[in-house]
């Protein structure tokens, strides 16, 4: 069994082609999905919608009750990590995360942004001691097969590595990094472009996109099968 998390963070509502101004990135991550529970039914899904319900910003006193060690927080520093401790929860269980992330001025939106902050968090994720040797950092999720998918759109084009406008995303880097600090390492990345332009290289890179979702889809499940096909 694959436990897949679910996440979307555009602040549109719908989808694309159902939805008049319907996300495209919630298009491509419910398709996703529905691909993956066409293939492999039994697998469970979490969904988390980041724009319905939007990670609390972390605060002064999150980062005093995180940085207290869990035998010495009082209850407030209990209540503070509370919403956190639920999303790393979410995240530690699943297999797969999907994501949804459109460019908003050139980065992720800022509920994507908080849910980061909110999963990237001293002894749950990443460990730390300043008295180590070497690196005073570790992944926790490390050599967990865990994988994230990223599904994104951009108004304008050429965001891609070696694009005219590459060095202007600052999207996948942006949570790419945060999620290999803390040890997931394979990732894969799906774009729509043109959005601004709303022309027929809209609807070609729309069917581009949907076509290496399906893609992507079959590579994953057909290797989960061969793992546990029996010798």
């Amino acid at each position: 069994m694959i436990r897949l998390l679910h996440i979307d963070s555009s602040a549109r509502p719908g989808r694309s082609g159902e939805q008049a101004h319907g996300s495209h990135t919630r298009r491509l991550t419910a398709r996703f999905v529905r691909q993956w529970q066409a293939r492999r039914p039994h697998d469970p899904v979490v969904h988390r919608d980041l724009a319905l319900s939007p990670p609390a910003p972390v605060t002064g006193e999150w980062v005093h009750a995180a940085f207290t060690a869990p035998a010495q927080r009082e209850p407030w520093m209990r209540s503070a990590l509370a919403e956190s401790d639920a999303l790393v929860d979410e995240l530690s269980a699943a297999d797969v995360i999907v994501i949804g992330v459109p460019m908003y001025n050139f980065g992720m939106p800022a509920t994507l942004k908080a849910w980061i902050d909110n999963v990237v968090r001293v002894g749950r994720t990443f460990g730390f001691d300043r008295s180590r040797t070497g690196e005073p950092y570790w992944p926790l999720l490390a050599g967990q097969g865990k994988r994230l998918v990223l599904l994104g759109s951009r108004g304008d084009h050429g965001y891609s590595p070696g694009g005219r406008l590459a060095e202007s995303n600052h999207v996948e880097a942006g949570v790419l990094t945060p999620m290999r600090y803390i040890g997931i390492d394979l990732a894969d990345s799906i774009a729509i472009e043109y959005d601004e332009f709303a022309d027929q290289r809209l609807h070609a890179s729309i069917a581009a996109a949907e076509a290496e979702v399906d893609a992507l889809v079959q590579r994953l499940t057909d290797q989960v099968s061969a793992r546990r096909e029996p010798a």
